[in-house]
């Protein structure tokens, strides 16, 4: 039997990346909450309001022996952009920063290394502004963000936000994506 594991991410806007992570293989799920900042019990008004120091990040539950935190890397980093601090597309501000909130030094350790390598590589042609933070608390979002896209499919931002990402994501990651589809 093996044990689940969970990686907490921020890259934006928590309804793309739940829509994003729930389509790959070995995802158990994917929940959208708060993470990384002081304040405690943050809602989503406090949040987009800047008070409290948290993003908008994803909580995933996932079996690494079907999907490995390294993928989990490589898909966080191929649906979002790395280079941009405080922004993702239109949405400004601490909320929506690249942040890997890890739960064991081993994750750390893989985060590290990671973008080391990107940059090294210099694939985003900018440096990865990417925090790399423990964990320390995971609030979960409101019940209204939660499977936002699967509700919302055919509303404007999910039509021309989330959508041209899953699109991405299927294109270029289909060897990690479920069998069965979303």
């Amino acid at each position: 039997m093996t044990l689940e594991e969970i990686a907490v991410f921020g890259g934006g806007c928590f309804w793309c990346a739940e829509a994003v992570f729930k389509m790959l293989k070995g995802v158990v799920s994917v929940a959208p909450g708060y993470a990384g900042g002081v304040s405690p019990d943050p809602t989503y008004e406090k949040v987009s309001g800047g008070e409290t120091g948290h993003a908008e990040v994803i909580k995933i539950d996932f079996n690494p022996s079907e999907v490995s935190f390294k993928d989990l890397l490589t898909v966080f980093f191929g649906s979002h952009d790395p280079t941009t601090l405080n922004r993702q597309g239109g949405d400004s501000g601490t909320q929506y920063r690249s942040i890997i909130l890890y739960t064991n030094d081993r994750q750390r350790e893989e985060a590290e290394k990671f973008v080391a390598e990107l940059n090294r590589s210099s694939q985003f042609g900018a440096p990865i502004v990417t925090e790399i933070r423990p964990l320390n608390a995971f609030y979960p979002a409101e019940e209204y963000h939660k499977d936002y896209y699967d509700r919302r499919i055919t509303a404007p931002y999910c039509q021309i936000i989330i959508n041209p990402k899953l699109e991405k994501v299927q294109k270029e990651f289909a060897y990690l994506l479920k069998s069965h589809g979303r």
